[in-house]
């Protein structure tokens, strides 16, 4: 009987081990775009799904997928969001960001919109027709000074989401006058929130206004602050130097370029909230110490449908 039992145990365990490794994983998909870049001149490498680790709560989570966005998966739509109160010294800059237009690949759309007075103003929707953008795009000639995330907020939850890639390049010296310092910017906050429930990607050039040079250094120290928030949170970059404006933005359009040329979509199987959904956080990965990747810190998990 001793030895009936063993073996009894034994085919029940290998019963158990063939039912875990047919039975797929339990979660909620979820899926996000993240970028590999800084590579410098050398070839990016081609990664997998085994390449990357998604955690939640410090738990990791099955990836399911991991699909480059490229050739016939790599259309991009890309809104310049220009604040017009950065009107510092820009013409030059401007003639660079027209060049960047005309250097992108044909699949992707490029719309122009812009902050006036804290407001939104689309000059033209996202178009695969150069000309068109670039006609749009005009020199920033100055505004009230008011929240720029707000704008990008509307921006954003006005964009009509589809299976392209979406990104945004803001142009912004990122100061509200109205926030209270040492506290959170509650606009900036709805940005990132907006953002990470579209999945839409924020890069951000710093640019000041023509009066930086009398300014608060606490506010513009806020501004960049809140600039490199946003862009982190939603899985972008945030370029700046000092206070005053940038000589060329070519160099910083150009690692732009490189990030958008390298990206994936990213599939992955996440605990579901306990709420009909809501975003949580996950942390991307490289398990190769030589390539960086970078992700949103959220993303948008549906919620739990019935009974456990």
């Amino acid at each position: 009987m001793h030895r009936i039992g063993r073996i009894a145990l034994f085919l029940s365990a290998c019963s158990a081990a063939v039912w875990a490794q047919s039975t797929p994983p339990m979660g909620m998909p979820a899926r996000m775009v993240v970028t590999t870049g800084h590579f410098y001149g050398h070839p990016a490498p081609m990664l997998t799904k085994d390449d990357l680790t998604v955690t939640q709560s410090y738990q990791p989570l099955p990836v399911t997928d991991l699909v480059p966005l490229r050739g016939d998966r790599a259309d991009l739509k890309l809104f310049l969001l220009v604040d017009n109160c950065s009107n510092c010294e820009i013409g030059s800059q401007f003639d660079e960001l027209r060049k960047f237009i005309g250097s992108q690949p044909a699949t992707t759309s490029i719309g122009v919109a812009y902050i006036q007075d804290g407001q939104l103003k689309i000059g033209e929707p996202p178009t695969r027709t150069r000309e068109r953008t670039i006609q749009a795009l005009s020199v920033p000639a100055g505004s009230k000074p008011t929240s720029p995330f707000t704008a990008l907020r509307d921006l954003i939850k006005g964009w009509e989401q589809d299976s392209s890639r979406h990104a945004v390049l803001m142009i912004s010296n990122g100061i509200d006058p109205a926030r209270t310092e040492g506290r959170a910017d509650p606009a900036a906050e709805a940005a990132i929130e907006a953002a990470q429930r579209a999945g839409v990607i924020v890069y951000v050039i710093y640019h000041p206004s023509a009066n930086w040079v009398t300014v608060n250094p606490s506010q513009i120290d806020s501004g960049q602050v809140q600039l490199a928030h946003v862009a982190l949170e939603t899985g972008g970059e945030a370029y700046f130097l000092t206070f005053g404006p940038l000589r060329s933005f070519a160099p910083f359009l150009s690692d732009i370029a490189d990030h958008l040329a390298n990206q994936y979509l990213l599939e992955f199987l996440a605990r579901p909230s306990e709420t009909p959904g809501a975003l949580v956080d996950v942390t991307v990965k490289s398990k190769n110490p030589d390539v960086e990747v970078t992700a949103s810190g959220k993303v948008w998990v549906a919620g739990r449908t019935g009974t456990d």
